[in-house]
C-alpha cells in the first residue's frame, strides 16, 4: 500500500469533533435523562456534536421520519435540555424530511377537510393529476404510467405509491406516497347508518355485525358480502370510508410555492434550536418528474438543493445530504463535488470486511480517496438505520460497468454473515413487486461483529482514525446486541428496531464499569479533544492485513497500528508535549 497525506477537510469547529447519535429517549424516558448522562465525569470532553433523530419535532410513525410539525415534541424535549445541551458546548444535527409530511400534519389534515378548496391543494401531489395523458385508469380509479414510464421508476415499496384519500366531496384521489403508509378503517355502530332508509334497528345492527366482521378479519371490503342487504352496500361502504384513518408519509409538491416557504419556517425554527448541521432526508426524491427515476432527477435535484442551500446559509447551517446509492453510480462524487458534505455510507461494510476477512485493502483505498478527493464527510458503524450494502456495490452506468468497493461476492458474504449472526434485511423493489437488490442489513454494529469486544473497539479505532466527523450510535457505545423481541414485535416493518432498545440509567450505570465502554469513550475522548487530528492525516505504506494511520499537527499526533488478523492495536499519542499510549492487546 502507497502513503497517502491529506489536509484538514475544513478548519471549521466542528471538523475534528466527535458527535453522538440518538433518540431524545434513547437514554431514560427524555432528553433529560440523556442530558444528565452527558453531565457525568466519564463523558467530560467526549461529545462536541449531537445528532438528535426526529422524535425530536412531532411526529406519528417510522421513529420521527414521518412530520407532523417541527415544534418541540414536549412529551420528550424542553427547552430547558436545549439549554443544558448548549451549555455543555454541544452543537446539535437535526434532520429536516423534504420529501414528505405526516397525513397528520396541518396541511395535509386541510387537504383532507377541504379538499380541492384547501390552501394546500397543490402542497402535495396529486398522482392522477400528474400522470394525466401519460398511463391509463385501472378499476380502482388510479393512473398506470405507460410501461415505458412506469420501467424507470425507482421504488421503495411494492405497487404504485399512492395513498388514496376521501375528499368532502365523497371522491377518491390518490396521492403520491413514496414511503410509508397504512389506511384503518373504525368498526361502525347503528348510529352510523341513520341516513339509510326503510331500515330498522335490528338491519342496522345486523350490516354492522357483517361489516364489523370484515373490518376485523382484514378483508377486501369490496368484497364485503351484505346478504339480504347487498342493495345498500354502495352507501354503507361511503359510511365506512368516511370513518377510516390514515398514516402515511405524504411527497409534497416542490413545485408549490407554499413548499419553499414552509422550508423556510423550518430552517429558521432548526437554528433557533442550536442547529449546526442539518441533514436533508429523503432529498433525491423530492423532484418529480414525468419520463425519470424520480430519484436524483437532474438537473432538477441540483436545482432544489441550490435552494434549500441558499437559505440554510442565512442561519449558518451546514447541508448533509442524505442518499444510499451504488458506489459505481458515483453520486456520492457529484454531491461532493457540488460543495456539500456527505455521509460515509462506505466505511461501516468496509470496516466489517476488514475485519473479518484480515484485509485492509479496501478499506485503505477508500480511506485514500476520501482524502484525494477531499471529501467532506460525516463518518459511522452503527446509526438509527441499517448496515449499507446496496452503497458497496458496482453500477453499469451509461453502458458502462462502474466497479464498487468490494465485489458482488464480497458483499454477499458479509451480509450472510450479519444474518447468520441474528441480522435482518431490508430490500427494494420494482413496480411489479420483485426484489431488485438488498438495501441494508439491520442488526447492532457489535452483533454484526459476532459480539466480539477486541473486534468493536478495533473497528471503534478506524472510524475514529479515519479523516471525517465520526458519527456514534449510543447503543454502540455501550456494545449493545440485537433486539429480537422489538423487531418481532413492530412487525413484518420492524427490522429497525433490532438496534433502537433504549437504555434505562441502570443499563448505564452498568455500562460504565464495563471496559469495552470506558476504552471507547477513551478514545472518543482523545478524538474529540486531540490538535492533531486538525492536521495532516497519512495511510503509512504496510501489509494488508495491518492498518497504519498517522494524523500530525505541528508537534502534536495521533498514531494507530493496528493487526487486522489478531484485532490487536496500538494508539500513540502527544499531550502536552508528552508521549502517550493505549494498548489494546
Amino acid at each position: 500500500m502507497t502513503p497517502t497525506t491529506s489536509k484538514p477537510q475544513n478548519n471549521s469547529a466542528i471538523s475534528n469533533k466527535v458527535m453522538l447519535n440518538a433518540y431524545p429517549d434513547s437514554i431514560g424516558n427524555k432528553l433529560s435523562d440523556l442530558v444528565d448522562m452527558l453531565k457525568r465525569p466519564e463523558f467530560k470532553n467526549v461529545f462536541s456534536l449531537f445528532y438528535l433523530l426526529p422524535t425530536f419535532f412531532n411526529s406519528d410513525l417510522d421513529r420521527g421520519f414521518s412530520i407532523i410539525d417541527y415544534n418541540l415534541n414536549d412529551e420528550l424535549v424542553s427547552e430547558e435540555d436545549l439549554d443544558a445541551l448548549n451549555e455543555l458546548n454541544i452543537l446539535l444535527k437535526f434532520d429536516i424530511v423534504l420529501n414528505h409530511l405526516s397525513v397528520a400534519s396541518p396541511q395535509f389534515k386541510d387537504l383532507i377537510k377541504y379538499g380541492d378548496k384547501s390552501k394546500f391543494r397543490d402542497f402535495f401531489i396529486d398522482w392522477n393529476q400528474f400522470w394525466e395523458g401519460h398511463g391509463t385508469m385501472n378499476e380502482e380509479g388510479v393512473v398506470v404510467p405507460n410501461k415505458e414510464l412506469l420501467d424507470r421508476l425507482f421504488m421503495r415499496k411494492p405497487g404504485l405509491p399512492v395513498l388514496k384519500i376521501l375528499f368532502p366531496d365523497g371522491s377518491e384521489r390518490p396521492y403520491w406516497n413514496t414511503f410509508y403508509q397504512k389506511v384503518s378503517y373504525q368498526r361502525i355502530n347503528p348510529s352510523d347508518l341513520d341516513a339509510l332508509s326503510n331500515l330498522s334497528l335490528e338491519d342496522t345492527r345486523q350490516i354492522c355485525e357483517l361489516v364489523n366482521l370484515a373490518i376485523d378479519a382484514g378483508t377486501d371490503l369490496q368484497q364485503l358480502d351484505l346478504k339480504s342487504f347487498s342493495h345498500f352496500k354502495e352507501e354503507v361502504l361511503q359510511v365506512v370510508h368516511e370513518n377510516r384513518s390514515y398514516l402515511g408519509q405524504m411527497d409534497v409538491n416542490a413545485k408549490s410555492p407554499l413548499v419553499w416557504q414552509f422550508y423556510e419556517e423550518v430552517l429558521a425554527k432548526v437554528s433557533n434550536y442550536g442547529c449546526k448541521i442539518l441533514r436533508l432526508d429523503a432529498f433525491a426524491y423530492l423532484h418529480k418528474e414525468i419520463g425519470a427515476s424520480n430519484f436524483f432527477n437532474k438537473p432538477g435535484t441540483w436545482e432544489y438543493l441550490a435552494k434549500i442551500n441558499t437559505i440554510a446559509k442565512k442561519h449558518d447551517l451546514l447541508l448533509l445530504p442524505e442518499i444510499h446509492a451504488e458506489y459505481g453510480l458515483h453520486l456520492h462524487d457529484e454531491v461532493a463535488n457540488e460543495g456539500y458534505c456527505i455521509y460515509d455510507f462506505f466505511l461501516p461494510g468496509l470496516t466489517i470486511h476488514a475485519l473479518e476477512k484480515g484485509t485492509g485493502k479496501a478499506l485503505i483505498a477508500w480511506g485514500k480517496e476520501v482524502i484525494s478527493k477531499g471529501y467532506k464527510t460525516v463518518n459511522m458503524l452503527g446509526c438509527h438505520d441499517g448496515i449499507p450494502v446496496l452503497d458497496l456495490k458496482g453500477k453499469e452506468h451509461e453502458g458502462v460497468y462502474r466497479r464498487g468497493l468490494l465485489d458482488d461476492k464480497e458483499i454477499e458474504e458479509i451480509m450472510e454473515l450479519i444474518l447468520d449472526r441474528g441480522g435482518r434485511v431490508k430490500n427494494i423493489y420494482d413496480a411489479d413487486g420483485n426484489k431488485i437488490s438488498y438495501y441494508q442489513v439491520n442488526a447492532t454494529y457489535f452483533s454484526a461483529l459476532g459480539e466480539n469486544e477486541q473486534k468493536l473497539l478495533l473497528a471503534r479505532a478506524i472510524q475514529l482514525f479515519m479523516p471525517g466527523i465520526p458519527q456514534v450510535w449510543y447503543l454502540d457505545l455501550f456494545a449493545g446486541t440485537n433486539d429480537y423481541e422489538a423487531a418481532n414485535r413492530a412487525g413484518s416493518g420492524g427490522h429497525k428496531e433490532i438496534n433502537r432498545t433504549a437504555l434505562n440509567v441502570a443499563s448505564i450505570e452498568a455500562g460504565l464499569k464495563k471496559q469495552v465502554v470506558l476504552q471507547q469513550l477513551e478514545m472518543i475522548r482523545l478524538r474529540n479533544t486531540s490538535n492533531a487530528f486538525s492536521g495532516d492525516v497519512t495511510f503509512r505504506e504496510t501489509s494488508e492485513e495491518r492498518i497504519d494511520i498517522l494524523w500530525t499537527n505541528e508537534s502534536d499526533f495521533a498514531h494507530l497500528e493496528a493487526n487486522l488478523k489478531t484485532h490487536l492495536f496500538t494508539i500513540r499519542y502527544s499531550e502536552n508535549g508528552e508521549e502517550k499510549s493505549f494498548n489494546f492487546t
